[in-house]
């Protein structure tokens, strides 16, 4: 169980970082939207960590398409969020889409340098 706290918190925390720092880098100002963001990751990306831990350690469903299912609807959720309550996101879910492709690549490339 230890491990999938620091799994969590490790996740959440990478996330957050990558993710901000992709707000800031596509010019994004507005500190509601930067709350929404982060509010927004606290909800789904423990969610999605949780999710893919309880199939890796029960079920060993396949890992690719468990992972590809997660993240899509993180993806979507994170989308819907940045629609319905942001005040500066034009394209809600193509924001949302690149904040979660490059949050996962740099977590795919930190991974492989560790």
């Amino acid at each position: 169980m230890n491990g999938l706290i620091q799994s969590l918190l490790l996740s959440l925390g990478l996330t957050l970082v990558f993710e901000v720092a992709f707000f800031f880098s596509v010019g994004k100002r507005n500190r509601r939207d930067l709350l929404l963001l982060v509010l927004v990751n606290i909800i789904t990306n423990p969610l999605v960590v949780l999710l893919f831990w309880l199939n890796s350690y029960y079920t060993r469903w396949n890992v690719v398409l468990v992972t590809a299912v997660l993240e899509l609807l993180a993806f979507a959720a994170e989308g819907v969020y940045y629609k319905r309550y942001g005040q500066d996101f034009r394209r809600p879910f193509l924001f949302s889409l690149a904040a979660n492709a490059v949050s996962y690549g740099l977590g795919l490339v930190l991974q492989f340098i560790i």
